[in-house]
């Protein structure tokens, strides 16, 4: 078996499929979450894990909450993906926004935890 070259690797990676879907930061001791949804989940829930690593987070409750908790007592997790169809009508936007829906609805971030609006979409 021959060896990839740098080049046939990279290619690979770039071309690989991202996963998009819902994701929360959650704060295991109130319950409280910020939720989020991506088009490459692995992206901002690294963001926001160092955001708050550094004291940086935009959101200042949650970075309160983060300083005075400490790291241990929040978890950062995939609540789902979109699944992706071999359908030429699929559409991974729309795909995206009506998991947005159904987590919004379920969770009520923004009356129950630390999200400020219904605008949940990152990159």
């Amino acid at each position: 078996m021959e060896a990839k070259t740098r080049k046939e690797l990279n290619r690979e990676y770039a071309g690989r499929v991202k996963p998009a879907g819902i994701y929360q930061v959650r704060n295991t001791a109130n319950g409280k979450m910020l939720l989020g949804s991506s088009l490459n989940l692995k992206g901002p829930l690294n963001r926001h894990k160092f955001m708050l690593k550094i004291g940086s987070h935009t959101n200042k409750t949650l970075q309160k909450d983060w300083n005075e908790l400490g790291a241990d007592f929040f978890v950062f997790e995939i609540l789902e993906e979109v699944k992706m169809k071999d359908d030429p009508n699929f559409n991974l936007q729309d795909e995206l926004t009506l998991l947005e829906m159904i987590w919004l609805e379920k969770l009520q971030p923004v009356e129950t935890g630390y999200n400020l609006n219904v605008r949940i979409r990152e990159a």
